[in-house]
């Protein structure tokens, strides 16, 4: 509590300070732990939602000794790659209290609110909440949440896609229509 009171006076959790998410990352990097569900489950629904969006494990543990210093170097690898990734997600699935503690440390919370690549915190299931949570610039519930809220749905955006050429494809046979009406009248 007394962190996130010293953190919050300095203004860390101000909305003003949140980056927006891209809308349509191309390369994604989750520092998680390379073995565990919430990798999987992010995996799988990524590849349902938007197929070929290219997601880099960076390998840290998740809990324990020594995890909050890899959870770090890990925001920090991924903030070195070049080409850096649009967007970043940091997380784990759910557990104790203290199997997530490594998220409340403030070498992470910093580390995330210093990234220059927008930041997801999905830690634990919808009722754990973070100090790393609070800092991100946007939490997910749940590591497959976040890929449902970091990737667009393709069967969405290809339904808009149709019904935008079915559109256009009415208004250029509208416009050709009135423009043949006219020419006639010329002739």
């Amino acid at each position: 509590r007394q962190l996130h009171d010293r953190l919050q006076a300095e203004g860390l959790f101000d909305e003003a300070h949140k980056k927006p998410l891209p809308p349509f990352p191309k390369t994604i990097a989750f520092v998680t732990s390379p073995t565990g569900a919430a990798i999987r489950d992010f995996l799988n629904i990524a590849a349902r939602r938007w197929p070929g969006t290219n997601v880099l494990i960076i390998p840290a543990r998740v809990q324990g000794d020594g995890a909050a210093a890899e959870i770090v170097a890990g925001i920090e690898a991924a903030n070195h790659l070049r080409p850096m990734p649009d967007l970043l997600v940091v997380g784990r699935g759910g557990g104790s209290l203290e199997d997530l503690w490594c998220f409340n440390e403030e070498i992470v919370v910093r580390a995330i609110f210093a990234s220059d690549i927008p930041v997801i915190s999905a830690v634990g299931h919808e009722i754990d909440v973070t100090l790393s949570d609070l800092i991100a610039d946007l939490r997910a519930p749940t590591p497959s949440a976040a890929a449902e809220l970091s990737l667009p749905d393709q069967t969405e955006i290809r339904g808009q896609l149709s019904h935008h050429r079915d559109r256009l494809n009415a208004l250029l046979k509208s416009r050709s229509t009135s423009l043949r009406q006219r020419l006639d009248q010329i002739a």
